[in-house]
C-alpha cells in the first residue's frame, strides 16, 4: 500500500477515535465498542475489494501490551490514597479475587462437562472472567458517585493482575496441589517485594532525571520491566498499578526516611505532564488495538449456534457470579455495580497466551460473543441506571488534557 494512503488512514482513525469520545459523552456506549464495529466494518470493505492485511496476529499482542500497561497507570495515577480508603481497596481486592475465582470454576464446570477436560475448560475459562480495565476504568469516569468510580477502578485493575496470575497458574500446573499452591504464593511474595523496591527506584529515577525528555523513557523501563518479568510467568502489571499509586501519593506510600532522597516539589511539578503523555499515549495505542482486532473477527464464527449456546451460558454464568457476590458476600448495592463486567483488551491477552492445543473448538467466537454481549450490557445498565438515578454526568474526554499545563509551561 502506498505509504501516503497508510499516513491517511493512520490519522483518520485517530480522528474517528476523537469523535467515539463525544458519541460516548452523549449516549454512555463505551468508544471500545464503537472501534470494534469500525474495526468490522473495514474488514467487510476490504473482504469486498480483495485486500488482506497480513500478520495481524502478530501486531495485537504488542499493541494490546502496551496498551494494558498505558491504561493501568493511568488509572492508578488518578487515585489518591487515605487510610479512610483502606476499606475500600480491600473491599475492591476482595471482589476481585472472590469474583474470579468463582466465576472461572463456574463457567469450567459445563465447559468441562461438554468436552471431558476440566483443566482445558478452566484454562478458556479463565480469560472470559476477567474484567477489562481498558473498558471499565474509561467507562465509569462519568460516574458521579467518587465512591463508586474509584471501586470499579481499584477492582478492575485487580481483576486484571489476579487473573493474568491465575491463568499463568492453571497454565503450568495440570494438578492443583498444595506443593504447587505454595510454590505460587513465594512467587507472589517475590512479586511483591520486586514491586515494591522497583516502584521505589523508578520513582527516584522520575524525580532526578534532568534531560528535557524523560517521561517516555519511563514508560520505556516500565515495559521493559514487564516484558522481563512476564518471560518469568510473574505478573508484573502489579508493578505498574503500584508506581501510579506511588507517583501519584509520594507522601504517603513512600517512607519518610526516602523521601529526602527525592526532589519532590520538581515531581509535583511534572506530574500533571506525565499524566497527560500517559493519557494521550493510551488513547493513541487503544484506538488501533481495538480497530485491528475488529478487523481481525472472524464474522462466520457468530452464526454458529454452538457459539451462542456455550457464550450465552458463559455470560450468565459471569453475572450470576457477579451479583450474588457482591448482594451476598461483600453486602454492597448492585446498581451500577452489576452491569460494569466488560471483557475486553485484557480477555484477548490472555487467551492469546492458551497453547493452540489447548484451546477449545470454536472458543475464538465465544469469546467475541461474551466481549460484544458484555459491552451491550454495561451500556444499557448505565444509561437506564443514568436515567433512574440521574447519577451520571458527562464523561471527560479520554485525550481531553486542558487542565493540564502544556510540556515546558512553567
Amino acid at each position: 500500500m502506498n505509504s501516503n494512503w497508510v499516513l491517511i488512514i493512520s490519522s483518520s482513525l485517530i480522528l474517528i477515535s476523537y469523535l467515539f469520545n463525544f458519541i460516548t459523552k452523549k449516549t454512555n456506549i463505551p468508544s471500545v465498542l464503537l472501534l470494534i464495529g469500525l474495526g468490522i466494518g473495514m474488514r467487510l470493505f476490504a473482504d469486498s475489494k480483495g485486500f488482506t492485511l497480513g500478520r495481524i496476529n502478530d501486531i495485537l499482542p504488542v499493541l494490546g501490551t502496551v496498551g494494558l500497561i498505558l491504561i493501568v497507570l493511568e488509572g492508578a495515577m488518578e487515585l489518591e490514597l487515605d487510610r479512610k480508603k483502606s476499606k475500600l481497596i480491600w473491599q475492591s481486592l476482595a471482589a476481585a479475587l472472590g469474583i474470579l475465582l468463582a466465576t472461572a470454576f463456574t463457567m469450567a464446570t459445563p465447559l468441562a462437562i461438554a468436552y471431558g477436560d476440566f483443566h482445558r475448560g478452566l484454562l478458556n475459562a479463565v480469560p472470559l472472567a476477567v474484567i477489562s480495565s481498558a473498558i471499565a476504568i474509561p467507562s465509569v469516569a462519568h460516574l458521579a458517585d467518587p465512591h463508586k468510580k474509584e471501586f470499579i477502578t481499584y477492582e478492575s485493575s485487580f481483576s486484571d493482575i489476579l487473573g493474568i496470575m491465575l491463568f499463568n497458574f492453571v497454565l503450568v500446573n495440570d494438578d492443583f496441589t498444595w506443593g504447587s499452591l505454595g510454590h505460587f504464593l513465594g512467587e507472589v511474595v517475590l512479586i511483591l517485594v520486586m514491586c515494591t523496591l522497583g516502584c521505589i527506584v523508578l520513582v527516584y529515577l522520575t524525580s532526578r532525571i534532568t534531560q528535557h525528555v524523560k517521561f517516555f523513557l519511563i514508560i520505556a523501563l516500565l515495559i521493559l520491566v514487564y516484558s522481563l518479568a512476564k518471560l518469568f510467568h510473574l505478573s508484573p502489571l502489579l508493578l505498574i498499578l503500584a508506581f501510579g499509586l506511588m507517583m501519584n501519593n509520594i507522601n504517603l506510600v513512600i517512607p519518610s526516611f526516602l523521601q529526602k532522597y527525592l526532589a519532590q516539589e520538581k515531581l509535583e511539578e511534572e506530574l500533571p505532564i506525565f499524566k497527560s503523555i500517559t493519557a494521550e499515549s493510551a488513547f493513541l495505542i487503544r484506538t488501533y488495538f481495538f480497530v485491528l482486532f475488529g478487523f481481525s473477527i472472524d464474522l462466520a464464527s457468530l452464526t454458529n449456534p454452538k457459539v451462542w449456546l456455550i457464550g450465552g451460558i458463559m455470560v450468565v454464568c459471569l453475572y450470576a457470579m457477579r451479583a450474588m457476590y457482591l448482594k451476598w458476600i461483600l453486602n454492597i448495592p448492585l446498581l451500577p455495580e452489576v452491569f460494569i463486567a466488560p471483557r475486553g483488551l485484557i480477555t484477548v491477552l490472555i487467551f492469546f497466551g492458551i497453547p493452540a492445543t489447548m484451546v477449545l473448538p470454536d472458543f475464538s467466537g465465544v469469546l467475541l460473543f461474551t466481549i460484544i454481549a458484555t459491552n451491550v450490557i454495561m451500556s444499557g445498565g448505565l444509561i437506564w441506571y443514568g436515567r433512574q438515578t440521574g447519577k451520571i454526568i458527562a464523561p471527560p474526554e479520554l485525550s481531553d488534557t486542558s487542565d493540564l499545563p502544556a510540556v515546558g509551561e512553567s
